[in-house]
């Protein structure tokens, strides 16, 4: 073996660097604090935060729709009509279907 070749072999067994490099291994892989479960809980994290936007978001629409239905009770008829295709006793009520394209153009 060369000189060169024997600096190498003792730096590469050396002890320190040995268990330093298990060490780190160990942390970032194997333990309870580990990097990977740390990114799947930030994953998790992320996407509850942007479960609580959107319902955040319905619960305004909700609300703005139960504010419209105390403040103007022809909203309740409109909500029947619309929603739950009720009529009068009088009338008929034709509904029409549209055809969705099968490719969507996001």
């Amino acid at each position: 073996m060369s000189e060169e070749n024997k600096k190498w072999y003792s730096f590469l067994w050396n002890k320190y660097l040995i268990v330093g490099a298990l060490f780190i291994v160990w942390m970032l892989f194997f333990d309870q604090n580990s990097y990977l479960l740390h990114k799947e809980l930030d994953d998790e994290i992320q996407e509850l935060e942007e479960d609580i936007t959107y319902y955040k978001k319905e619960l305004a629409k909700q609300e703005e729709q139960l504010n419209d239905l105390e403040k103007n009770k022809d909203s309740y008829e409109r909500l029947a009509r619309e929603k739950y295709f009720m009529k009068k006793p009088n009338e008929d009520i034709f509904i029409i279907e549209t055809k969705k394209d099968s490719v969507d153009n996001e």
